[in-house]
């Protein structure tokens, strides 16, 4: 951002999570209880970037292994003749979908815990910060 900037930047979507990033302002007196809400939101940020990185990462390579191994059931090869990538059809894809997500059901149930944990104490700091400046206006 440029260094007239007074707000925070977002970034185009991080190729691995599809994620935003952002790029938080830091303002120049910024105050203890603004700096923890800033890096709450930067560890939130960052605990979102990864868990996606990793679960998209896995996701990928789960649908490509899947694909892969019906298709040699079937006895066909991963491209066709004319080079395109063979596909499966709705249905076979719905089973991996609904296997992939039955098997990381677990993940997705912690990772929604720490996110609510997460986004409760970034509001309860976003309020404090707000009272505060109301205070001091």
């Amino acid at each position: 951002p440029p260094a007239h900037s007074h707000s925070d930047w977002i970034g185009p979507p991080d190729k691995h999570s599809n994620l935003r990033p952002v790029i938080f302002y830091v303002p120049p007196e910024e105050s203890a209880l603004e700096r923890r809400l800033r890096e709450a939101r930067q560890e939130a940020q960052a605990s979102n970037q990864r868990f996606w990185a990793r679960h998209n990462r896995a996701f990928r390579q789960e649908k490509e292994e899947f694909i892969y191994s019906r298709l040699k059931a079937k006895g066909l090869e991963m491209r066709d003749e004319s080079g395109q990538k063979a596909t499966l059809n709705a249905e076979e894809m719905a089973d991996f979908y609904k296997d992939f997500l039955s098997k990381n059901l677990k993940k997705h149930l912690q990772y929604n815990r720490d996110w609510y944990k997460r986004n409760f104490r970034i509001t309860f700091l976003m309020g404090q910060v707000a009272l505060v400046r109301a205070c001091d206006w």
